[in-house]
């Protein structure tokens, strides 16, 4: 199963999104304990974060993640899913 690297990047006020953050975070810790969801995290410093996925295909993924709290609420600006190649690490 082809692995995703998901870039989000943020237009929503610091306000929206820790009003938002905690049914996010629901939604992916579903996705964690059902195996999809391998990491996920925001970057320090900057309105994006990361997230690296298990899934068929990147229009299945682009399905799941158009069902994310985030996305929803409008939080995301733009969303980049690029497949990844993982050659070291427990992904790989």
């Amino acid at each position: 199963m082809p692995t995703y690297a998901v870039t989000y990047h943020y237009t929503a006020t610091t306000e929206h999104l820790a009003e938002v953050r905690p049914i996010h975070r629901e939604w992916l810790a579903a996705r964690l304990a059902e195996g999809s969801l391998l990491a996920s995290g925001p970057m320090v410093d900057t309105p994006t974060s990361l997230l690296i996925w298990k899934a068929n295909s990147v229009q299945e993924l682009a399905a799941l993640l158009d069902h994310d709290p985030f996305d929803i609420a409008g939080c995301i600006g733009e969303r980049v899913i690029q497949e990844w190649n993982p050659v070291f690490g427990p992904w790989s």
